[in-house]
């Protein structure tokens, strides 16, 4: 399993570790993720994903998972994510027609 957001994509950097005799060595920054169960109003279903804290703070201020998805960009979206943005539109033109 990746250290990647299924939502927003983000993923592990690198850097280094400075001590104070500025001696350098390599380490990973993390990505701050968490298995999260969210509510689709549009399909009536709960979803479990894994992302980022930061992405659980975006997904509420836009207003829930069916908002974040559909401003969402495709290409940062997982394949979970992409299908599950798909079956939404789908449902939300079968309610508008």
């Amino acid at each position: 399993m990746s250290r990647v957001c299924e939502l927003t994509g983000k993923g592990v950097q690198t850097g280094n570790n400075v001590s104070h005799a500025n001696n350098k060595s390599r380490r990973r920054f993390l990505p701050n993720l968490r298995h999260v169960s969210l509510i689709s109003d549009a399909l009536n279903e709960t979803v479990r994903l894994r992302i980022s804290a930061n992405a659980l703070r975006t997904v509420e201020h836009r207003g829930g998972l069916d908002s974040f998805l559909l401003k969402a960009n495709t290409d940062e979206l997982s394949e979970g994510a992409q299908l599950l943005k798909r079956r939404l539109r789908k449902k939300l033109e079968e309610t508008a027609a």
